[in-house]
């Protein structure tokens, strides 16, 4: 799994389908969406007209909320599989665990189903926390290979990253720059980049590659697509790691994994 992948998180169709081509053109060999944001089928598109070998793809997608239960998840991962245009994925997560419906255990048994048959090759979650986790490793035949989580400087979630670790998951960051939020405003930051030469927004995914995370940023810019794939040719000096870690503010952007989608 490449460590710096490419999201369509809230992009059109169309519009992902430029942007995915544009990211392929870049360099990028790993594409996130999911059923929920309605443009599996443009990226489908964009992968198929690149002419990059499927074997050097690692495409992710997820299953939503109401795609949960055993049956309904076999069936959300075909039909994610035709609107893609492809035989597997190198990667299929639960989207958010919603616990008070109680069916994520369930549905993460026909994701195991998935793996066994090929039509997955790997399987994880998002958005799941350390007790959603928890049951599903108690209960589980196969450890979810990836958590993909809010994660950004203003919210680092040491302890999940913690847990991540200890059961050998793979934590993947969603909204890895804030999604705009005001974090590469932030004066700390600005200062890192210009010792670098960089911009804030490689230094924050800089930060996220030395501590370990998978990184999936979102731009429909063709010069921000190639910017966030540039992070490999300078790395954080243990200062510049101490002063990105200080900037932990506890502020989740997102919603929070307890109570989404349940009411």
């Amino acid at each position: 799994m490449p460590q710096v992948g490419f999201g369509v998180f809230q992009v059109s169709d169309d519009e992902a389908e430029r942007a995915v081509a544009t990211a392929l053109r870049e360099g990028y060999r790993s594409v996130d969406t999911a059923s929920a944001y309605g443009n599996e089928t443009g990226v489908g598109r964009a992968l198929r007209g690149s002419g990059v070998p499927r074997e050097e793809l690692f495409v992710t997608t997820k299953l939503w909320n109401d795609e949960q239960g055993f049956d309904n998840a076999l069936r959300a991962c075909e039909a994610s599989l035709s609107r893609l245009g492809l035989d597997y994925l190198d990667l299929y997560l639960i989207h958010w665990p919603v616990p008070d419906r109680g069916l994520y255990l369930e549905t993460w048994r026909a994701l195991e189903r998935l793996k066994e048959d090929g039509r997955a090759r790997s399987i994880g979650v998002s958005n799941f926390t350390v007790g959603t986790l928890g049951r599903v490793i108690e209960e589980a035949d196969v450890v979810p290979a990836v958590n993909q989580i809010e994660l950004h400087p203003y919210f680092q979630q040491d302890g999940l990253r913690a847990f991540h670790r200890d059961h050998g998951i793979r934590t993947e960051a969603w909204a890895p720059l804030g999604q705009g939020r005001g974090l590469l405003d932030d004066p700390a930051l600005a200062a890192v980049a210009r010792a670098h030469d960089r911009t804030p927004a490689q230094v924050v995914l800089r930060w996220h590659l030395q501590i370990g995370d998978v990184v999936i940023p979102k731009s429909v810019t063709p010069s921000r697509i190639a910017e966030n794939l540039d992070v490999f040719g300078f790395e954080l000096s243990p200062d510049d790691m101490k002063t990105i870690g200080e900037l932990d503010k506890g502020v989740r952007f997102g919603p929070d994994p307890v109570t989404f989608g349940t009411g």
